[in-house]
């Protein structure tokens, strides 16, 4: 995959992250604020403070996650981007990460 490729891929990725959070909170299932700069999202629970960030690592060609839980590491595989390590999708690990979190 090209520089070009990952980024345009990355962006849209941020995007719909963004789009997933703004979502659940418009549905007031999770009280979030989304905030960006660049290639960072921060979204910080605001019931308790914490904070989740996902960021596009060009070098790598990955995206990552770091949350109260862990760092993860996303590749694109074509169709998802998956762990790095066990192979779970980034959207389905996030949804339920921001769940456990958001408590």
């Amino acid at each position: 995959m090209t520089e070009s490729d990952f980024l345009t891929l990355a962006e849209s990725c941020l995007n719909q992250v963004e789009e997933m959070f703004e979502k659940a909170f418009d549905n007031d299932e999770l009280d979030v604020e989304c905030s960006r700069t660049g290639n960072v999202l921060t979204i910080e629970f605001v019931n308790n403070g914490s904070k989740m960030i996902v960021n596009s690592q060009a070098p790598m060609q990955e995206m990552w996650l770091a949350a109260r839980a862990g760092g993860y590491h996303y590749k694109y595989d074509g169709q998802h981007w998956r762990n790095t390590r066990d192979g779970s999708e980034l959207f389905s690990t996030l949804s339920a990460l921001a769940q456990e979190q958001g408590r």
